[in-house]
This record gives structure tokens, sequence and C-alpha cells, in this order.
């Protein structure tokens, strides 16, 4: 009988003292500064956000929270550092909606970001705006879509780099429609916006929050929103599907993310934290007045986001033939 009895208990005493490890671990973490990486270039709308939330649980963790900007591959060179990094909560990734559409671009990629990462918090969701220089001769979708007819593949759109959202906006967008367009990738968003202003390239699909100032400065004319409901800061601007691309949808989002095997107490503690940031009313007035809509949910709710997204992109990719160039 004492051989059962060890044999049962063995296992359960193992699984008890990795708990109580786990939990005496999250009462003292974190004690060294935390990493957010961000997978791409100073300046965008996603490290923007990194940026507010970074400066916030400094001061709630009492540790330096320090954004690290790794670009590269459309995003794969930051996430994958994170996916292999130890998952004790010092390494995490802000995350954003181009990491699903990663899965549907590189299935042969070193990670599968539905896969090999903890979800913490869904921060923000954003729509994506579809801007153009003041001097196009198109002021609306359709005629955007009449002068990419009239002139295939003379039109040029930029993106903050191949693979990513505002990439795939403008892809699904061709696809949609049957206009030729000419994808210029940039090394981020911040220098495909300087080249947009400066009219290097014609339109582009970027995150609201990104080019809202340059649209209220006038810089850039807004033609439309990617989201099924128009924008609270600009409700003037109509959304791409009511404006003669009825079904077109795409909704940006940006969070948390730890390692795979982050233990669950610390997950637990970060997303209690973030959340809490996400709340305050400051917080949400900034992330709003930029055009990002404040989220702060459960794990559970953010990985169901997560694999919504990336069926989404796999089914629409597939559908559309869109390949990488």
């Amino acid at each position: 009988m004492r051989k059962t009895g060890s044999a049962l208990t063995g296992p359960i005493a193992v699984a008890m003292l990795l708990a109580a490890a786990g939990a005496m671990a999250a009462e003292i973490y974190p004690d060294r500064p935390l990493r957010l990486i961000v997978a791409f270039t100073p300046g965008g709308s996603l490290d923007l956000t990194a940026r507010l939330i970074a400066q916030r649980l400094t001061d709630s963790l009492g540790q330096p929270v320090i954004v690290d900007n790794r670009p590269g591959a459309g995003g794969l060179t930051g996430s994958d550092m994170v996916a292999k990094a130890t998952p004790d909560g010092y390494t995490l990734l802000m995350a954003s909606g181009s990491n699903a559409v990663n899965v549907a671009l590189y299935p042969k990629a070193t990670h599968h970001f539905g896969r090999d990462f903890s979800a913490i918090t869904q921060a923000v969701s954003n729509a994506y705006l579809l801007t153009a220089v003041p001097t196009l001769p198109a002021n609306s979708v359709k005629e955007l879509i009449a002068l990419a007819r009239a002139r295939p593949g003379q039109l040029n759109y930029g993106s903050s780099g191949t693979g990513g959202l505002p990439h795939l906006a403008g892809e699904l967008f061709k696809s949609m429609t049957g206009v030729t367009m000419t994808h210029v990738p940039y090394k981020g968003a911040a220098p495909a916006i300087i080249d947009l202003i400066a009219g290097r390239v014609e339109i582009m699909f970027n995150a609201l929050p990104l080019q809202l100032p340059h649209v209220k400065s006038g810089k850039l004319k807004a033609l439309a929103v990617t989201t099924l409901r128009r924008a609270e800061v600009l409700p003037d601007v109509p959304t791409v599907a009511e404006s003669g691309v009825p079904g077109y949808d795409l909704n940006g989002w940006y969070g948390v993310v730890a390692p795979l095997r982050t233990s669950a107490a610390v997950v637990t503690k970060l997303n209690l934290e973030i959340v809490r940031i996400l709340a305050l009313p400051d917080v949400r007035e900034k992330l709003k007045a930029e055009g990002s809509d404040p989220v702060g949910n459960s794990p559970e709710q953010f990985a169901a986001v997560i694999r919504a997204d990336i069926d989404k992109w796999v089914r629409l990719t597939r559908a559309a033939n869109i390949r990488i160039e």
C-alpha cells in the first residue's frame, strides 16, 4: 500500500511544489527591469501605445519597463525573439494584428503566434484609415477605384513593411476591387508616413492613431476607415464597405503577450496591472483622442481574439490568393 501511495502522491507533490514556487515567484516579481519588445521601428502607433503602457507599468511595478524596438521581417524578428526568451515574465511582446497575419503569410516561420505565446491582455482596438496625398485627383473610394483602373499599376501605396497589416489591407482592397496598385514597403510606419506626406507614394492604409494628426493638419486627406463602423474621432469619414466595397472589414488591435509557459501567477499579475492602467481616465482619454479604443480583457478573452484573427487571415489570404512579393 505504501508503494501505491507513494506513486500516487509523487506527481501531486511535484505539482503542489511547482504551484507554490510559481506563487512565491509572483510575490517577488519583478525584481529587475522588464523588456517590452516592439517588432517595428519607433514612432508608429504600436510603439506609442507600448511606451504609454510601459511608462505606467514602470510606476506600478517599481521596476523599469524598457521598450525595445526590434524591427524586421514584417514583425517576425521581434516576435521570434520573445517566443524563444526565457518564460519568466521579463521579456514581453507588444503584439498587433500583424502577428496574426504572419501566421497566414509565413507558414514556415520558426514560431507560431497562436501556439508559442501566453496571452496577457488586449490593450486597444483601432480602425485603419485609408489616406491619400491632397493632390491625388480622388476624394472618395469610388473615385480612387476609377483612378486606379484608369492608371493600372501607376498608383503606389506605402506600408510599414511587407507582410504587415497595412500591406494586407492594401492587398485585400486590390483583391476585392480588381484594381492594380504597386506596393511600396518601408522599414516601419514612420518613414512610410513621411514619404506619403512628401508625395513619394500616393495612398496608404495604416492605423488611424498614426495618421489622425496629419489628417487634422491637412497634410493628408482621409478617404475611408477600414472597419464596418465609422470612427468616433472622424464621424464624417465613411467606411470602405459603405463606399462601394461591401464586406471590406479590417480592425487592428494591440496587446501584450509573453513566451509560452510563463507562469499563470505572473500572467495574472501583469494582466491585472495593465487592465488597471487601461482603465485610468487619463490613459483612456489619451488613447481615445488618438483614435484607439481601450480594451483591457482577460488572458482567455485575448487568446480567443488571437485565434479568431488567425483563422480569418488564413481564410482570406487563401481565398484572395494573397502572397508575399
